[in-house]
């Protein structure tokens, strides 16, 4: 009976090791993607991507910038999203806020590699992508990402 008592209690621990390895796990991965989350980011790929107003379904890129929001029916972060950028248009002369909806331009979103929605392209006044975001980002981060591509 010994035997069967330790054997259960080994068992027992090995299962709980594995359970909190897990937990750790998701939890160093939950706050990785929620310091990553709408964060303005460079691309070495996007470097080279221009989009015309043509391309967004505008009838033209602003003068200094256009916020390019990629977003679908059903995204509740868009909303907020879509907020933010027309303010920040709004605020800031010559630049233009585009929404495209993801889903009936599939061959824009694979071409540039839009994960997710909402996903913010900020793009200088020749069309050239100078930053992106995946999620929702901050005013202020959007704000800061207009000044380097102004």
């Amino acid at each position: 009976m010994t035997g069967a008592a330790e054997m259960t209690g080994t068992t027992g621990m090995t299962g709980l090791v594995v359970c909190l390895a897990v937990l750790a796990l998701a939890g160093a991965f939950g706050m990785a993607h929620s310091r990553r989350n709408g964060r303005m980011t460079v691309r070495g790929r996007d470097a080279e991507e221009r989009l015309t107003a043509g391309e967004v379904g505008a009838e033209r890129l602003g003068e200094r910038a256009t916020l390019v929001q990629f977003s679908s029916a059903f995204c509740q972060p868009c909303r907020a999203t879509r907020r933010i950028l027309a303010e920040v248009a709004e605020m800031a002369e010559g630049v233009v806020h585009v929404e495209v909806d993801a889903e009936s331009r599939l061959d824009l979103v694979r071409r540039l590699g839009i994960m997710r929605t909402p996903t913010v392209l900020v793009l200088d006044a020749r069309g050239r992508i100078a930053r992106r975001a995946s999620g929702q980002p901050r005013r202020a981060d959007v704000i800061a990402a207009l000044g380097e591509a102004v």
